[in-house]
């Protein structure tokens, strides 16, 4: 059974690539719950958290060079990847509280990308080539002072 979490605070993340690209990064904590003893707040706090990507912004140019490259199917590419750089980026964040036998706690879950990848062989139903993220979350609780 899932604990009631609720959502104090969602934003998503920029990342934006060398090739002029922007991709927006979506996390969310799927379930957060106490699971034991930590000297971090006397609670530990397991969290489930899932994230997505999508482009934000395509320069025209790259968008022209896929124009009539095939449309990626639901299986990702083997073929055509080209590490990217990050150039930079804001960290995607979400901020739940919940209940634990210590009172309530801020769960905080940002995430980082750290890694990016493009294919410019396929193209997406958007007609852009295809882009993945690889990303890092970092998870940190506090009790609530109310």
């Amino acid at each position: 059974m899932c604990n009631k979490v609720e959502i104090v605070e969602s934003r998503p993340g920029i990342i934006k690539l060398s090739d002029n690209t922007t991709l927006t990064l979506k996390i969310t904590i799927i379930d957060a719950r106490e699971v034991g003893f930590s000297p971090f707040g006397g609670v530990h706090i397991a969290v489930k958290a899932v994230g997505g990507i999508s482009t934000k912004n395509v320069p025209h140019e790259l968008r022209e060079k896929v124009s009539d490259k095939p449309l990626a199917t639901s299986q990702i590419p083997k073929d055509g990847w080209e590490l990217i750089d990050i150039r930079e980026q804001e960290e995607a964040c979400e901020k739940v509280k919940i209940d634990t036998s210590r009172g309530k706690f801020l769960v905080n879950v940002r995430a980082e990308a750290t890694m990016a990848a493009r294919n410019m062989q396929y193209k997406n139903e958007f007609n852009e080539p295809i882009y993945m993220l690889s990303w890092v979350y970092k998870v940190s609780w506090r009790p609530v002072r109310e």
